[in-house]
């Protein structure tokens, strides 16, 4: 489906892609097949749908136009993120190596050396800013890179063509986690990433009102052995989410160019700030891959960590914000905002934070597409009190 969309603009594939008009009725919108199972001519004869927790045509359609968005031959969606993410691992074996960008979300390396390391999968994590830093750690057992750009929360960038030079050259597979930046501002795999995945959760859904994952493959045999993931372990994504995902994917392009703008005036607030000692932003001048920000991404998007000094004043400027809403997650029309030491990192422990530099007074904003100016007054008013 990727293949019959490639000569029409992004915007378009996002309304249309794998969403041709209903057949029966011509609802403009993919119904939501709410079945379990389908009715069979007779033994060995279907319309291509047997199980819903082999397929469903509600998936059908997010999974093509998923696809076409990244670039990909294929896609296939699980019930989160983090299943998205435990899939790709099983296309791995035992005695399978990964190297893994040392600042990821911190559900991932709970994931990776909490429950994969007992199944004897081995994890080295290294600062993938620097492709030569990847390429040392390659061993003769290494099967896969994984890397987030931009990390979570900390705002460091992978050069995707360098390190995909590097997996190449070791043939290994290089997976990119999307996220941040959405489909939209980067395409990893035409930048030489061998697989994207993304929790649709965030921004494709943009809504904050549903959790899925998934992943966009470059070769028809990755999406194959996810498919059989798919039905064999059946971390699938609902039909109604996946519906919900489509209604978020139609607007994608109109919400990213509001966070993106959103988010640069934010920054440049945070800033010119007295009370905020850094702001990690890939689209400040003065962040360190700047120029690798203008050259592999369109657009720099709507998260932003900063520095506030001390757990103490975090907490007292997270309790005074009003529009702003204190809570996990990212990539929704609201402003979220958020403490990775005690919230999405809190895993880690505090000599795991401290080692890649996520300290106490970090907090991390998901700048939403509310008005800008309450989004800056609201951040004054809280600030006021650290």
């Amino acid at each position: 489906m990727a293949k019959k969309n490639e000569r029409l603009g992004f915007s378009t594939r996002s309304i249309h892609a794998g969403q041709p008009p209903d057949p029966m009725t011509g609802a403009v919108n993919v119904p939501i097949y709410a079945t379990s199972t389908y009715v069979q001519e007779e033994i060995g004869k279907n319309k291509g749908y047997e199980y819903a927790r082999v397929s469903n045509p509600t998936r059908t359609a997010l999974e093509e136009n998923l696809a076409a968005l990244e670039g990909g031959i294929g896609a296939k969606v699980f019930a989160s993120g983090m299943a998205a993410i435990n899939a790709i691992c099983t296309l791995l074996k035992a005695g399978d190596h990964v190297v893994c960008g040392d600042n990821l979300y911190g559900g991932v390396p709970r994931l990776f050396n909490q429950v994969l390391t007992g199944f004897g999968l081995e994890f080295t994590y290294v600062d993938t800013a620097d492709a030569r830093n990847v390429e040392k750690a390659v061993r003769k057992n290494t099967r896969m890179v994984y890397v987030e750009t931009p990390t979570n929360p900390l705002m460091a960038l992978s050069d995707i063509a360098a390190v995909s030079r590097v997996c190449r050259k070791k043939k290994i597979e290089l997976v990119v986690d999307n996220t941040f930046m959405s489909p939209y501002f980067q395409q990893p795999l035409a930048l030489g990433a061998d697989m994207v995945v993304h929790s649709t959760t965030k921004f494709l859904n943009g809504h904050s009102d549903g959790l899925g994952g998934v992943v966009v493959c470059t070769k028809p045999q990755q999406a194959e052995k996810l498919a059989f993931v798919q039905k064999a372990a059946g971390a699938i994504l609902s039909p109604f989410e996946c519906w919900l995902v489509l209604r978020g994917v139609k607007t994608l392009a109109v919400r990213m160019e509001q966070h993106d703008h959103n988010g640069r005036i934010v920054a440049e607030f945070l800033a010119s700030h007295s009370k905020v000692k850094k702001v990690f932003y890939p689209g400040l001048i003065d962040h360190p891959q700047y120029d690798l920000a203008c050259s592999q991404m369109s657009g720099f998007g709507s998260m932003i960590t900063f520095e506030t000094g001390s757990l103490a004043n975090a907490n007292k400027m997270l309790k005074r914000v009003r529009i702003c809403s204190l809570g996990e997650s990212l990539g929704g029309v609201e402003t979220l905002i958020s403490h990775p030491a005690t919230m999405t990192h809190a895993a880690l422990g505090e000599k795991g934070r401290r080692k890649i530099g996520i300290t106490d007074g970090l907090v991390r904003i998901s700048v939403g597409i509310e008005d800008v100016e309450d989004i800056l007054a609201d951040l004054e008013q809280a600030l006021a009190v650290i």
